[in-house]
């Protein structure tokens, strides 16, 4: 029965916010000491019934005295009811976010016979393979979450980041302003931290999995790039930045783990080839503020970073050479710092031009797509000639500008991410920290109400989320250093 404690704990997390609000640090101890109680507890066998109805006279104790209308029962039902209401009372958050296009079309009137498109792609409604994978699932279905699976509290400062491992559903590593990485394992249970990385000499801003998971890079406030040896948690080597300044993200490249790439609080952006200790010749650029974030797109060819002055730039990256050419400069929010850019090759099965998400300190969340371009037919000249010009901008089409989704986020480095599957069921859905302690999902295919879910638990703003790759469980981190593990809810 360990399951209700986990729910108790849920609970009591969604309530947190409003014990003391002028006191974040109480709320903190108490639901990290409140997580350690109920583990304990949960070790002890008491009748199931007894727990059930625990559950159910807490919940009314708990809404009584905030006068709230967040209590939830015991039944999986009513836990869907809640998510509902929830979902309803952030209409009036959407604001001037509302009325935007709707990206995906699936066609109007009705159909007797599913039809492909015009590429022969059958659509997601008649998929029934895709269908079959998520369960035959709504998107609302498939993002309902049971409870916390675990609550880590290793870190005393900031998290600034958190990311599973590659195609790994058990491992988990986040980073901290208090100087140190920890490498955890959530499953199986009990949830366990197997290392902490300590070697930065100030705060750890970033970092990035290998592909194979057994090397981890960070980047610190010391100026300083280290490689990490995950099994053993030996520091392999340490790499000053060549400009002396803090390093503030890095990023391995896809295709080639050798290349890291780093950007500094000075506004350059580097290329370093870490089986050399080198500095790429060519590898380097200047954006015109800090750049706080980078990352590629999936085939490494393409590099996107984003600086504190609300500019998005691309890169031609040669995986040869690790030599960048720079492409394109778009002015996302100017004057607000661009904290996150997550890159996906395609949304959905209907939208399939890839994507760009962005976070920028202007209360959005940002969706942009690029088309990629499409081979002239019989015309070899006019394919070499489109060919050569993409190599040389870096990327194959303009940005456009496809959604807004409001957030809150003024100060702080908040990130984003896709979700994992969202291509094998009707819909797209990205999800999101936020200042105001909450974890967002928004479809982004649903022109109107686009909240999916909204997660309360945090007693401070949640700067990074991160799926595990089956989606069976979310991470997601806060500046106070608490990282929860969120279950998502099974249903038969």
């Amino acid at each position: 029965m360990a399951a209700v404690w986990q729910q108790i704990l849920a609970q009591d997390a969604r309530y947190n916010a409003y014990r003391l609000p002028g006191s974040p640090q109480f709320r903190t101890q108490y639901i990290r000491r409140r997580s350690q109680l109920l583990r304990e507890n949960a070790k002890v066998d008491h009748d199931p019934i007894i727990r059930k109805q625990y559950l159910k006279v807490r919940g009314q104790i708990l809404g009584q005295r905030y006068g709230t209308s967040l209590s939830e029962q015991g039944s999986q039902r009513s836990r869907s009811a809640s998510k509902c209401s929830s979902r309803l009372t952030l209409d009036r958050e959407e604001g001037d976010f509302r009325g935007h296009r709707r990206y995906h079309s699936s066609g109007s009137g009705k159909f007797s016979l599913p039809s492909p498109t015009e590429d022969g792609l059958v659509p997601t409604r008649a998929a029934e393979a895709s269908r079959a994978m998520v369960g035959d699932k709504t998107l609302d279905e498939n993002y309902a979450f049971a409870g916390m699976h675990h609550i880590f509290d290793q870190h005393s400062e900031a998290v600034m980041a958190v990311k599973f491992a590659n195609d790994d559903k058990a491992r988990l590593a986040c980073c901290s302003l208090d100087g140190t990485l920890s490498v955890c394992q959530v499953i199986p249970e009990p949830a366990t931290v197997l290392c902490v990385l300590k070697g930065h000499t100030s705060g750890v801003t970033d970092f990035s999995w290998s592909l194979s998971n057994d090397v981890i890079v960070s980047c610190s406030l010391d100026g300083t790039v280290r490689l990490w040896q995950v099994p053993t948690g030996t520091c392999l080597r340490v790499v000053g930045d060549c400009d002396g300044a803090e390093i503030m993200s890095c990023a391995f490249q896809p295709v080639n783990n050798n290349m890291i790439v780093t950007g500094n609080k000075k506004g350059f952006v580097h290329v370093l080839n870490f089986s050399t200790g080198k500095y790429v010749k060519g590898g380097s650029s200047k954006a015109s503020g800090s750049v706080l974030t980078t990352t590629f797109d999936s085939g490494g060819k393409t590099l996107w970073i984003g600086d504190e002055n609300g500019c998005v730039y691309s890169f031609a990256f040669d995986v040869g050479t690790g030599k960048l050419s720079r492409a394109q400069r778009l002015v996302v929010c100017e004057g607000h710092p661009i904290t996150c850019i997550s890159a996906r090759s395609w949304m959905s099965r209907e939208a399939r031009d890839p994507s760009l998400l962005i976070n920028c300190g202007a209360n959005a969340l940002c969706l942009y797509s690029y088309p990629t371009r499409k081979p002239h037919p019989g015309s070899p000249l006019v394919n070499r000639l489109q060919e050569y010009a993409s190599r040389v901008s870096g990327v194959e089409g303009s940005l456009q500008l496809k959604r807004k989704f409001p957030i809150k986020q003024r100060n702080l480095r908040i990130r984003s991410g896709f979700c994992p599957l969202m291509s094998f069921r009707q819909g797209a859905c990205v999800v999101s920290g936020s200042e105001d302690m909450s974890v967002y999902f928004f479809d982004v295919e649903r022109s109107n109400k686009p909240v999916v879910n909204k997660l309360q638990g945090h007693s401070a703003p949640v700067i990074d989320v991160s799926f595990n790759y089956d989606e069976s469980l979310l991470a997601s981190a806060d500046s106070e250093g608490m990282v929860i593990v969120w279950k998502r809810e099974q249903r038969s």
